[in-house]
Order: C-alpha cells, then structure tokens, then sequence
C-alpha cells in the first residue's frame, strides 16, 4: 500500500501567494489533460499499476491514497502555511490519530481546563486506561502552563478559541515554553480557521482542524484534519490514518 504525503508546494514557495489565493488555488492545479480548474471527486476504490509497485501517481488503494483528498490536503497545508496535512472522516478521528502518535503509557498531556468535549472524553475515558495523564490548567495562565508541565510531559494541547467558551491562549508564549523542555504543541485552529491564525507560524508542532466547522462552511460534511512542518510526525499521522481509514472522496470535495 502506498503512503501519500501531500504536501502545499515546494520549499517557500507555499508561502508567495496571499490567503485569498491559496484558499481559492491550492491543491488542485489545472487538469493536465482536459484543463479543469476543479478537482473530480474520484470514487475509484482500487488504481492500476503498471507493474508490482509501479504506481500511476502514487495510488493504489483509495484507504491509502485518493486523488480528491490529496487535493484538500495540499489545500488544507497551504492555507496553513505547512508541508504536510492528513485529512480525517472527522475532527475526533484526527484527535485520536494525533494522540495515539504522540503519546505512550506513562506520558503526560496538558490540556485546557475548558477543553472541547470530545476531546476531554477521549483523554479522560480511553488514553488514561492506557497510561496516560492529563492535567487541566487555563492556558492564558502562563505560570500554570509552566506549573504543570512535569518529566513525563510529551504535549501541550492548545484550543484557541475554545468550543464552546472561547477562551484564548498565546500560542507563541506556550510554544517557548514547551520547545526547551522538548514538549510538543499542538493547537486546535477549528474555531479560528486559518483565516485568523496560523498556528505553525507561531511555533506550534501540529494544527488540528474539525472541518466540519468553519472550514466546511456549511452544516454538509463531517471531516478532520492534521496539519504539520514535522515530516516524520506526518508519516505517524499517515500510518494510522492508512490504518484506520480516512474520509472519502465525496465528503472530501464537498
């Protein structure tokens, strides 16, 4: 099975157009072949090979791989100013998958102390039946921030805003914070949308997107996202996405 890293460009380049045109642009160049300026939403579960291995485009199989969903990737890391995105069948899945990556039995997370429910539960009904501590704080309490960190922490799970309280963290103050003591940053952008911020910009080690919110727009698809600059946390999130299934074509070009 092929693993696709999708990514928003080459080198800076990602980084020469505004946002407006990489929101409209990104990810899906004109067709080479009939010059469509939209992706097709392609349904295929399997792609021939011209030989064992020999892949036409990097597909084999629409679990590893998907043409329609490359698209939102690529899309999705340009409009975050990343290199690499895995798009998910809903924001909690991306939320597992980016757990289940970074964190072992016997490690620590930081989370909000208004933390997104979904993902409260996740922690606190599964991952801590697998050895893993959480401890909540108010993440716009810097000193907190520092107060809880221990030897065992392995991430600081940022939301901001919050869902639903809205609450704000400094994202740039919590990343030099967390980068010394070699904690990794992941910042939950769904209420923002990387039209307000950019999180990776800032020093953060993942952004994590329920699409199904603003960058959806409009109450018709359920999907997630994981963003990155880390190549090798981009193939973690490949492998258990690869593993566990990810969103299909269709949803992906709604």
């Amino acid at each position: 099975m092929s693993q696709q890293r999708n990514t928003s460009g080459d080198g800076d380049k990602r980084r020469v157009h505004g946002l407006a045109t990489r929101a409209i642009h990104a990810g899906y160049p004109p067709d080479p072949l009939t010059g469509a300026v939209n992706p097709a939403i392609n349904t295929s579960s399997t792609f021939a090979q011209d030989g064992v291995g020999i892949l036409r485009g990097g597909f084999d199989y629409s679990r590893s791989g998907n043409p329609t969903r490359a698209a939102l990737e690529a899309a999705l890391a340009a409009v975050e100013q990343g290199r690499f995105c895995r798009a998910f069948s809903s924001g909690m899945a991306a939320t597992d998958c980016a757990l289940r990556a970074l964190l072992r039995p016997g490690d620590h997370v930081v989370i909000p102390d208004d933390a997104y429910g979904g993902t409260f539960r996740l922690i606190d009904k599964v991952f801590t039946e697998w050895g893993v501590d959480y401890t909540p704080v108010a993440l716009a309490d810097l000193d907190a921030v520092r107060d809880a960190i221990t030897p065992r922490t392995r991430l600081i799970w940022v939301e901001t805003p919050t869902n639903p309280l809205l609450s704000i963290a400094d994202i740039g103050a919590i990343a030099d914070i967390a980068r010394p003591r070699s904690v990794k940053v992941l910042v939950d952008n769904t209420f923002a949308s990387p039209a307000v911020q950019q999180p990776l910009a800032l020093g953060a080690d993942v952004v994590l997107h329920s699409t199904t919110k603003y960058i959806g727009g409009h109450s018709d698809v359920v999907g997630g996202a994981l963003v990155t600059d880390d190549e090798e946390l981009d193939a973690a999130f490949g492998f258990l996405q690869n593993g566990a299934g990810a969103v299909p074509a269709r949803s992906t070009y709604t």
